[in-house]
């Protein structure tokens, strides 16, 4: 049998995967690739990988007798019973240390399952989120890896080399946009609730589009803006692409491209992933939830088409200073992000709690700071205000976040008012305006809904005139006796 030569091998040459191996490759590592569907391994030997140190697999023995030990096999495969059933054919060519390494979009239930599985046979086991698309893949990902800690040390020189590189405000010093981020399913979790951040973002870039169109703005006028706001404090890639986008001519029509797009959004999961994990947490992930169900609400094409024609209510008609509103909209823009990004790692410090993990909220500031979909400039202010020594129990309550909040609070509330009075949805702004509003009331009307809870299902309540954790019950029709409800959750 020939000598093992490669430092890791990765199944699955899928667009992803083949540029994460390119740029392995390019950083100084021998990688083995395999792919279930073989002849994709002569045809990327063939082609991009011509000329390169990448070694071609045709099965799964070659493949693991090609790994060094202790053999590091990383599979980027489709999310769900792929990697359980890649796992199983794996297994038997392994032996105890070796480590498994899943890169894809899992869920991060089944990452915890599956690394209980994995240690239980005697090996190591990484789920590692990577996130930057095609262009991410090849030149430096965000990369966020959890599982078993004693893996970590195998995988970090490689990791750190082929991810994204950013400096950190707090040392001024580059770091690579990867580190260790927990146990179990920890790195996927902070990979799904990365995807969910970008499913924010985007539907409130959405709702700037929607809102400047109103106004009569072309898209050469509004990729103008936004190559404006690129250079501010909004400074990222999505509202970078966002200005290329705009500017981009269908060759066909000679219209905007933008224009010609049919207006129906898809979505892979890890949104409603996101949303639901806030739930089960107990965690008002407003915005992102909204933004799920914008994606679904632009699905029903053919029946908002219809009803188009029979709901009446104002036309879009913009008047007054256009100049002006588009720099309320910006204002709009950057509050709802920073309300966003606060419930984001209120879900986080959930998960946290409830898993038990250790999460550096600073540190995953930084890692998205390059390679991934939602990198700006604005996460640097997050890395600095997770640095202090007490860090904040809400991002809202940090200096900087609450200042940048009081500025453009203004600008937000006309924006939201001008979207309802012209009948243009804009459910991100609007509920990341609600959420700003109820986390700073100090009483909200709960007390009249658990007085309802009370009523017709005995749940008790608390009273303010009385110590925290005393329940109270009332009978409030005379005939409803005094056994009350045995759970309580506030």
């Amino acid at each position: 049998m020939p000598e093992a030569k490669a430092d890791l091998g990765l199944i699955g040459l899928a667009v992803m995967g083949q540029n994460l191996v390119l740029n392995m490759n390019d950083h100084g590592f021998t990688v083995a690739v395999f792919n279930r569907t073989v002849s994709k391994v002569d045809d990327f030997l063939n082609g991009q990988a011509k000329g390169t140190n990448i070694i071609g697999t045709h099965s799964i023995e070659e493949f693991a007798a090609s790994l060094k030990r202790p053999r590091r096999a990383m599979l980027l495969v489709k999310a769900g019973q792929a990697v359980d059933d890649f796992i199983e054919l794996l297994l038997p060519h392994l032996e105890p240390g070796d480590i498994l390494i899943d890169g894809g979009n899992s869920n991060f239930h089944d990452t915890i399952r599956r690394t209980q599985y994995v240690e239980s046979k005697g090996l190591l086991y990484i789920g590692t989120g990577v996130s930057g698309g095609e262009e991410g893949a090849r030149h430096g990902p965000s990369i966020m890896p959890g599982g078993s800690p004693d893996a970590w040390p195998h995988v970090k020189a490689i990791f750190q080399a082929v991810s994204a590189k950013a400096v950190d405000s707090a040392t001024g010093n580059t770091e690579a946009c990867c580190d260790w981020v927990g146990e179990n399913g920890a790195g996927h979790f902070v990979k799904m609730v990365h995807n969910g951040i970008e499913y924010g973002d985007m539907q409130l870039i959405c709702e700037a589009y929607s809102l400047m169109q109103a106004a009569g703005m072309t898209a050469p006028e509004m990729s103008q803006v936004f190559a404006e706001w690129n250079r501010g404090e909004l400074d990222s890639y999505l509202i970078e692409i966002t200005r290329d986008i705009l500017a981009k001519t269908d060759d066909e029509t000679g219209k905007p491209l933008v224009d010609v797009i049919l207006d129906t959004a898809g979505q892979k999961g890890t949104g409603k992933w996101t949303g639901i994990t806030a739930l089960d947490l107990g965690q008002p992930l407003t915005l992102i939830g909204e933004a799920v169900f914008a994606r679904c609400l632009s699905a029903m094409k053919d029946e908002r088409v219809a009803a188009s024609t029979k709901l009446k209510g104002p036309k879009p008609r913009f008047s007054g200073d256009r100049a002006k509103f588009v720099e309320d909209i910006r204002q709009a823009l950057y509050a709802s992000k920073i309300v966003s990004y606060a419930q984001g790692y209120q879900l986080m410090a959930a998960a946290a709690e409830e898993f038990g993990w250790n999460l550096n909220y600073g540190g995953i500031a930084l890692m998205w700071r390059g390679g991934c979909i939602i990198r700006s400039q604005f996460l640097g202010k997050i890395r600095d205000a997770y640095s202090k020594r007490k860090a904040p129990a809400n991002l809202l309550l940090d200096p900087y976040f609450k200042s940048a909040v009081r500025k453009a609070q203004s600008g937000w509330r006309r924006t939201v008012q001008k979207a309802v009075k012209m009948g243009i949805p804009v459910p991100a702004f609007s509920s990341a305006l609600s959420y700003y509003d109820g986390y700073r009331s100090e009483r909200l009307p709960a007390n009249l809904l658990q007085a309802q809870r009370d009523y017709f299902g005995a749940h008790t309540y608390e009273r303010l005139d009385k110590p925290r954790g005393e329940f109270f019950h009332t009978n409030w029709t005379g005939t409803g006796g005094s056994t009350t409800a045995s759970t309580y959750t506030a």
